[in-house]
């Protein structure tokens, strides 16, 4: 459906946003993932046809969206990180005057919009008087407005409260059942039980594009807890991932990311999604590192 091949997006004659990106993507979702600064948006906005590859190509069904922009325009539902409404339109009439802007001439679908994110109890408030959770709701309805194949949406819980990040989840996920949803975030646990494939994005380049529970049974036997006393723990820290620490009375209960046992008493444990990504790149730090000293 959507074939991004070798895509390169430059600034200046030194800056790679985006560096050599190839991805196949289908209908479902689609966690994009990385810290601030790895090319997620950059990549996004590609797709989206707001900015121009500097090489490469996006396919569309094996058309180019570069040159026909307007074939990805009439697929495409975009939520934006930094999402903004009208302070005078109320919550219908913000969607009325999106539908009005895509085309979209169907009083009966923006009702079921409204229903479909859990807004239609609200439709004649203002939309500026909504929580952000609200909003994003908004802005997912928008973005729905003209049955889009590919839904974008850029850091959607960040600022949520942890129930309307659920519900902002359950909503995604519901949607990936037909189309394909892209879901950029640095915040693992948004896209761990939603997202088919995970791509992850550092300084640019794509190192990784596997499903959730490859990436899981990549990281088996790289993670250890441990009971240690103060000065254990501090002549330890410096030589291994510590993924997390508590004081529990006289003891800090560590879980460490490490190739090999860290430490007398190491017990192997069951990774998280987020630990057996940080794990992998722990990991390739060290081969890194490695391959420096060699």
């Amino acid at each position: 459906m959507l074939s991004i091949q070798n895509v390169v997006k430059t600034y200046g004659p030194k800056l790679r946003a985006v560096d050599g990106v190839s991805l196949e993507l289908k209908p479902g979702v689609v966690g994009l993932i990385g810290h601030n600064g790895a090319g997620k948006t950059t990549l996004m906005q590609m797709i989206a046809t707001l900015n121009k590859p500097s090489s490469g190509q996006i396919l569309l069904d094996g058309q180019d969206i570069a040159k026909k922009p307007e074939l990805m325009r009439r697929r495409l539902g975009y939520l934006p990180q930094d999402f903004g409404v009208y302070p005078h339109l109320t919550a219908l009439e913000f969607l009325q005057y999106f539908a009005a802007l895509k085309g979209v001439r169907d009083p009966v679908r923006i009702r079921r919009l409204l229903e479909l994110v859990n807004l239609h109890e609200h439709g004649s408030r203002l939309a500026a008087s909504f929580s952000g959770g609200m909003r994003q709701r908004l802005g997912i309805a928008q973005a729905l407005l003209n049955d889009p194949d590919v839904l974008i949406v850029d850091e959607p819980t960040a600022g949520l409260d942890p129930e309307e990040r659920l519900r902002f989840r359950h909503l995604l996920s519901e949607i990936g059942f037909s189309k394909l949803v892209i879901v950029s975030t640095h915040i693992v646990s948004d896209i761990e039980n939603m997202a088919q494939f995970l791509a992850i994005m550092r300084q640019g380049r794509l190192v990784a594009f596997e499903t959730p529970e490859a990436i899981l049974q990549q990281a088996q036997g790289q993670v250890w807890t441990a009971e240690l006393e103060l000065g254990a723990y501090e002549a330890l820290r410096g030589q291994v991932q510590v993924l997390h620490a508590q004081r529990q009375g006289r003891l800090i209960s560590v879980r460490m990311a490490h190739e090999h046992p860290p430490c007398d008493g190491a017990q192997v444990a069951e990774p998280s999604l987020e630990e057996a990504l940080m794990s992998q790149r722990y990991a390739l730090q060290q081969h890194r590192q490695l391959g420096l000293a060699a």
